[in-house]
């Protein structure tokens, strides 16, 4: 669960780094205010909005899937047998 969180929000927050890259690439200090105006601010909050709805809907599609049927753990002559998919 926490790892499509952390996804999730990485995804949201690489706009924002892109953009800090950016700044410091130009010798511009990124942590300045005047750099971050609104326009830019809801210009990265769009960006970062679409590239984590992307990014989920795309993980969700080629994620890996297993196949078969799960078997609960269970115990077997006095031995806990973990669960499985077989």
């Amino acid at each position: 669960m926490w790892r499509a969180v952390l996804q999730t929000a990485l995804l949201f927050l690489a706009p924002f780094a892109a953009y800090a890259g950016f700044l410091a690439l130009r010798r511009r200090y990124p942590f300045e205010i005047d750099h971050w105006t609104k326009s830019a601010v809801s210009t990265l909050v769009l960006i970062g909005l679409a590239v984590a709805v992307a990014g989920t809907l795309l993980l969700g599609v080629f994620a890996e899937r297993r196949q078969g049927a799960y078997v609960p753990a269970h115990v077997e002559d006095g031995r806990l047998v973990p669960g499985r998919l077989q």
